[in-house]
């Protein structure tokens, strides 16, 4: 007997799918979408602003103006060409209605209950077909599978498994000590000598044979792994094998794009921003970023003060750094003098991410701090922007995610890492070791 075809699925869009991704509509292939009159009343409250989420609601706004063209939004609306579904607004769920009223259940009035409601009336009418609330807030998700409602997170953008995230390097032990003496004379090798078959671009390796040892790279280009010799950049010294990657990577020319993986004190930042200061005659600019996660998700409007005292606080950490290099130079030194000049003639700018938006990216090194904060949309806009001789460095450590309706699978630096390894243009490492002091260390690894 011919198994019979399964019924397209439903699925009900939150606020927070489309404020992760504006697009999200077209991303459920042949099944349909629903979404909730309240998520219009949010992306409503949401459309103002220069925001990553303002500029979301206002395209998704933009977009589904367009498809219901000449139709009303109440009726199933095709969402493209074959092979696709189609969606509709629902409203609550209305005081007859037979559907559980999440309101009463949960003791308030919020619009996270109205979206529940549409979608539970939605099962109400097609009993027929599986109703699955597709949500990036948890809490929500849970409210939903206590009323019996099916709910998942939304999976595009989102890796598999991050214990298996590409790390970058490699460490082979066993390695014949004269391929290592060869090394350190010729400075490179065929990979073929160590057993590597097709190795990724601009990965690294620790080749080790008891306490002999050599860092190499492999270059794509010309089909051989190079010998690292441990180099400074700007007074900073790197301290351990993944540090000296990382600085590797950072200086290369020939890699237009850098990821750096790790825990707070690894030295990401600091690696990155000595790097921009060695090659500061390759750019017009140095744009150091960061994205502003407000305490307690609180907008930046709470803060007393002017625009300059509601920022500083969250760009701290990064003029930290630029202290730092500084400290290794004499107080009147010249390199102090030269970076206190790019400052103030804003060769090197320090500021939000926020502020970089709409600008162009030619002739820059530019590095964002706390990259893990970035969706994969925020992630895609920034590097389309970059233009001829533009070097663009992303930090951050995805286990310590600052914002609600990311997690270490979905945000932009863990999607970025896994679909750009072994690109030529592009360079990953993990750095795992803490350097900022022993204290740090002992809080890293047992608090």
């Amino acid at each position: 007997m011919a198994k019979k075809k399964e019924a397209r699925k439903i699925f009900v869009l939150d606020t927070s799918v489309i404020i992760y991704d504006h697009n999200s509509i077209h991303h459920f292939a042949e099944h349909d979408v629903v979404i909730p009159i309240t998520v219009l009343e949010e992306l409503d409250n949401f459309k103002k602003g220069n925001d990553t989420k303002n500029f979301a609601a206002r395209e998704f706004i933009r977009m589904v103006d367009q498809l219901a063209s000449g139709t009303t939004l109440q009726h199933w609306i095709p969402l493209g060409g074959s092979g696709s579904g189609s969606f509709k607004v629902v409203m609550t769920a209305p005081i007859d209605s037979k559907a559980v009223d999440a309101n009463r259940v949960f003791g308030e009035v919020k619009a996270d209950h109205g979206i529940l409601n549409s979608a539970l009336e939605v099962q109400r009418e097609y009993p027929d077909r599986k109703v699955i609330l597709v949500s990036k807030d948890i809490n929500l998700r849970l409210k939903a599978k206590s009323l019996s409602l099916q709910a998942e997170d939304y999976e595009t953008g989102k890796i598999k498994d991050v214990n298996s995230i590409y790390k970058g390097e490699s460490s082979i032990a066993g390695i014949d000590s004269a391929i290592i003496n060869d090394l350190y004379q010729d400075g490179t090798c065929a990979p073929s000598r160590i057993g590597l078959k097709d190795p990724q671009n601009n990965h690294y390796y620790i080749l080790k044979n008891g306490k002999k040892s050599a860092l190499v790279h492999y270059n794509g280009e010309t089909g051989l792994l190079e010998r690292i010799e441990k180099t400074e950049a700007y007074g900073i010294r790197p301290l351990n094998a993944e540090q000296v990657f990382a600085l590797h990577a950072i200086l290369n020319p020939n890699v237009k794009l850098v990821t750096l993986q790790g825990v707070a004190g690894t030295g990401k930042t600091l690696l990155a921003l000595a790097g921009a200061l060695e090659q500061k005659r390759d750019y017009w600019q140095i744009y150091l970023a960061r994205p502003i996660v407000p305490l307690s998700n609180r907008d930046i409007g709470f803060l007393p003060g002017d625009i300059k005292s509601k920022i500083n606080p969250y760009m701290e950490p990064l003029w930290d750094n630029l202290k730092y290099i500084q400290s290794q130079f004499p107080d009147k030194g010249k390199e102090v003098k030269q970076i206190q000049q790019m400052v103030e003639q804003e060769k090197l700018l320090i500021t939000p991410l926020a502020y970089i938006r709409g600008r162009s990216l030619s002739n820059i090194f530019f590095i964002i701090d706390e990259a893990q904060n970035l969706t994969p949309h925020e992630i895609k806009t920034i590097i389309t922007r970059a233009g001829e001789n533009t070097k663009i460095v992303f930090t951050g450590d995805i286990f310590q995610i600052d914002t609600p309706y990311l997690d270490t699978q979905s945000n932009g630096l863990s999607y970025l890492i896994e679909k750009v390894k072994g690109n030529p243009l592009c360079a990953h490492v993990t750095l795992q070791k803490g350097e900022r002091s022993a204290l740090a260390n002992l809080a890293n690894e047992l608090l």
